[in-house]
């Protein structure tokens, strides 16, 4: 039996996070964010009402973006990659070797959600939108790295059995 370096590693792009997943993924986290962000908006106005009045639309879009983009830093740097959506999914960003991701590869990912429009770099196969190419990060399902590490540990086995 030849017993290759296919059959020894994790194989990532195999493991890739779907893009409905991702999806969802991002509808959840949208809805956390608009909670904290109707939370910080009562706040402000019950500690001052005329500090918000200055804001036109656009600055209060590019003021939420900003606001998004810094909570998702937050509980991805505090959660090892993991968001309440991802949570929720059971996905995970890792650097593009599979390991946890470091501080500054999520504050990278997350500062780069501000940038409008970026929802459209999702789109394609495989979902590899910008915070991900940007950051050199990648959204991975744990069941399905389980089962290749499952796959790896059975091989190993049967390596050393046959030697």
């Amino acid at each position: 039996m030849n017993f290759n370096k296919y059959y020894q590693t994790i194989n990532l792009d195999d493991c890739r996070a779907t893009t409905v997943k991702r999806f969802v993924n991002y509808l959840i986290d949208l809805v956390v964010c608009y909670i904290i962000a109707f939370g910080v908006t009562i706040t402000l106005r019950f500690i001052n009402p005329e500090l918000l009045n200055g804001f036109d639309e656009l600055s209060i879009r590019l003021i939420f973006l900003l606001i998004y983009g810094l909570v998702m830093f937050m509980t991805e740097a505090m959660f090892n990659g993991r968001s309440l959506g991802k949570l929720i999914t059971g996905t995970r960003a890792v650097d593009a070797n599979g390991n946890d991701i470091t501080f500054q590869k999520a504050f990278i990912r997350n500062i780069v959600r501000a940038i409008p429009f970026i929802a459209f770099s999702a789109l394609g196969r495989p979902c590899a939108p910008w915070h991900d190419s940007w950051s050199n990060t990648i959204v991975i399902e744990e069941k399905k790295v389980a089962l290749q590490q499952q796959k790896v540990d059975l091989f190993t086995t049967i390596k050393n059995q046959t030697l």
